[in-house]
């Protein structure tokens, strides 16, 4: 396989869009029907708490919303590829990750009410904060990437498996082996969209990941639009290419079949995690929604693109596969589920409580100093003077 595995322009697919399945020489489906059952289920209640998400700052309940609406499947495949022991890295889209990861829903929301300036401890779900400097996510999840490598080489983490294949040939991994990370320690997943592709971090990543063979996966959701820049402008080539370039190899997978993202994402972290270095993962997708809520999509896409990416519509897809086993009483079931997570994230959004106005203080520094301290009372001093 050379540097981009797949035939046609969406990359890998193993599920057309009426879900019927498709064979592919070096990638195979790794989740049973009960999986993909558990796929759909995430997917649509994404979908339903994005939709929330977005209606709640409409009435001005948030500052702004990042909507995730056509990512589902590029998300879900993608966390569901990695094991507890990866470390992953978002960008400020990956809401769907958050969530499945095991984030209180509330907890994203939370960040974008302008209640919190993270919203979690990312050691307890091993998922970084947001990164809202474009690209800035890709030097840190390379450096903690080095930093796992020499904890395995302390023993303070299980040391990398045999390799499995030679270094920078994309497909020498077993594309059916065992997904869940019990191979080795782990690995680093790092998301970005195809607008950071063109920011000098992510290629300064690339090049340290390539040049210690850090054991990361970038997994870049082209999504089409890097705002109002198609990604066509940004590069004239696929850009899973790239990845030739500095050294590792790069794969197109179409971001809208959950079972090709799930298995292209799992060869690729079970490679790092062998020791062989990094990969990008490129997700052929589409932003079906503005790029945040400040965002007017009208004004710079073409209304016949829309209608074509909604004919492939991921969770559709999912449905279509599915149909054959479940009836339209469990599809109903799903539905509902997802209905009551969306209205119970809803109250729990409002229900927040504001923070104490000094709260900003609380996650700069790990330990307070004197300093620290002194510039606290002297706020606090600052805002009970303004009390009648």
């Amino acid at each position: 396989m050379g540097s981009v595995a797949g035939s046609g322009e969406l990359g890998v697919r193993l599920l057309d869009p009426d879900g019927a399945p498709v064979s592919h020489p070096e990638f195979a489906p790794r989740l049973g029907i009960e999986e993909l059952k558990s796929c759909y289920t995430a997917m649509l209640r994404a979908r339903l708490m994005d939709e929330t998400a977005m209606a709640l700052q409409r009435q001005g309940e948030l500052v702004l919303w990042i909507p995730l609406r056509g990512q589902e499947a590029a998300q879900i495949g993608s966390v569901r590829a990695a094991s507890p022991a990866d470390f992953l890295f978002p960008s400020y889209r990956e809401h769907a990750v958050a969530w499945d990861r095991g984030l209180p829903p509330v907890a994203v929301l939370a960040l974008l009410r302008g209640l919190t300036h993270g919203g979690w401890d990312p050691r307890a779900y091993n998922f970084a904060n947001y990164a809202l400097v474009l690209a800035s996510q890709t030097l840190h999840a390379v450096g903690y990437a080095l930093g796992m490598r020499l904890d395995q080489r302390r023993g303070l983490l299980p040391p990398p498996a045999t390799a499995v294949g030679p270094a920078g040939a994309a497909g020498a991994a077993d594309a059916t082996g065992p997904a869940d990370g019990t191979a080795a320690g782990g690995a680093v997943l790092v998301y970005l969209g195809d607008g950071a592709m063109s920011q000098g971090d992510a290629n300064e990543a690339f090049v340290w990941a390539a040049s210690f063979a850090a054991p990361v996966v970038f997994f870049c959701t082209n999504n089409q639009w890097a705002i109002s820049t198609p990604a066509a402008r940004q590069s004239p080539i696929p850009l899973a290419e790239r990845a030739r370039g500095f050294g590792f190899p790069g794969v197109r997978v179409d971001g809208n079949d959950v079972l090709a993202v799930h298995a292209v994402t799992a060869w690729a972290l079970e490679r790092a995690r062998a020791g062989a270095g990094p990969a990008l993962v490129e997700a052929y997708t589409y932003r079906m929604g503005p790029h945040t809520s400040s965002d007017d999509p009208t004004r710079y896409r073409p209304a016949a693109e829309l209608d074509q990416w909604r004919a492939l519509d991921p969770l559709d897809r999912v449905a279509r596969a599915l149909a054959p086993a479940c009836d339209q009483d469990w599809f109903a079931e799903q539905q509902a589920a997802a209905e009551a997570a969306a209205a119970a994230l809803r109250a729990e959004c409002l229900a927040l409580p504001d923070p104490p106005a000094d709260a900003f203080f609380d996650d700069v520094l790990v330990a307070q100093t004197e300093e620290a301290r002194a510039q606290r009372g002297w706020f606090r001093d600052y805002q009970e003077s303004f009390q009648v």
